[in-house]
């Protein structure tokens, strides 16, 4: 994609958990993470994702009519995709009268994204919010993430980037340079286990976040909170040790792990990892937070 287009899979208006305000938030599809507890399991892939729900499937036919590649055919099992000759257009989902077809993740242009943000400018301005651009991982597309932000400053919006910080260090700076208040997630400190969980390291993250803090850059720390992986004693006061000596942090958020996302998973026919993991009680919740709250910072359960 080129900085005039990207591909996104959401826009969410009305947010009020993705940074102060209001916003609208736009989802920009892809991220070289993998994380088994993600609740965007479908931004996770670049690609579009074609989605088939048998059980609303009526077997009208009318995606088998409208395919322009003859991908499609009714058989006694049901609709079958045939993928050499899909295209990923998405014609099918837009004529299925029963939504058994979804597409997700759609190629815009810059300006039409404005378009969009535009419109609900003044839900920014009665209530201090303004635009998140969350994922996947917005950094992953960053022509397309900066041209957002160049325009969304010269109309005097607010700018979040929400991030996991895997990204080079040359595009966190050049995001830095037209980005207010980045959302920065911090999901594990021991490289092995975050390599493990992750699929990629955390030095390249752990190093981006350090340049952002002692360039000046406005951050909160994320730390989703997934009991068994990273909620032990160790992480937390590794993290608490590697946070406390961050210039520029504006507060920590802690977002307990929950399976709402379950369902996507299965509609992706993606493998969910975590059944039978329970949200985190309350009392190990105050506790984390009270572990945290020695780096003087303030302390947030939730969004």
């Amino acid at each position: 994609m080129t900085g005039d287009k990207g591909i996104i899979f959401n826009i969410k208006k009305y947010a009020i958990h993705d940074g102060p305000g209001i916003r609208t938030t736009v989802f920009l599809k892809g991220c070289p993470l993998s994380c088994g507890w993600c609740h965007n399991p479908e931004g996770i892939s670049s690609r579009p994702h074609l989605v088939y729900r048998r059980d609303l499937c009526i077997g009208c036919g009318e995606c088998v009519s409208a395919c322009p590649n003859d991908a499609i055919s009714l058989t006694p099992e049901g609709i079958k995709t045939h993928s050499s000759l899909c295209k990923l257009c998405g014609t099918c989902a837009e004529v299925c009268p029963a939504e058994a077809r979804e597409f997700i993740g759609q190629t815009q242009e810059a300006t039409r994204i404005m378009e969009l943000i535009e419109k609900d400018m003044p839900f920014f301005d009665e209530s201090g919010g303004g635009v998140t651009f969350s994922g996947g991982e917005p950094l992953l597309q960053p022509a397309f993430l900066l041209q957002l932000l160049e325009a969304c400053g010269r109309r005097g919006i607010h700018r979040t980037v929400d991030t996991s910080g895997y990204a080079d260090t040359d595009t966190v700076m050049a995001v830095a340079e037209k980005t207010d208040l980045f959302l920065f997630d911090l999901k594990l400190m021991d490289p092995e286990k975050h390599k493990r969980f992750t699929g990629v390291s955390n030095e390249k993250i752990l190093s981006n976040l350090t340049h952002l803090a002692k360039e000046g850059a406005n951050i909160s720390i994320r730390i989703p909170m997934i009991p068994g992986i990273n909620d032990d004693e160790r992480n937390i006061e590794q993290t608490a040790t590697f946070v406390e000596k961050l210039p520029n942090i504006r507060n920590i958020h802690i977002l307990p792990y929950h399976d709402a996302a379950r369902n996507k998973y299965e509609k992706l026919g993606m493998n969910y990892y975590f059944n039978g993991l329970q949200t985190p009680g309350e009392s190990h919740r105050e506790a984390m937070s009270r572990r945290l709250a020695r780096t003087g910072l303030e302390i947030k359960l939730g969004g």
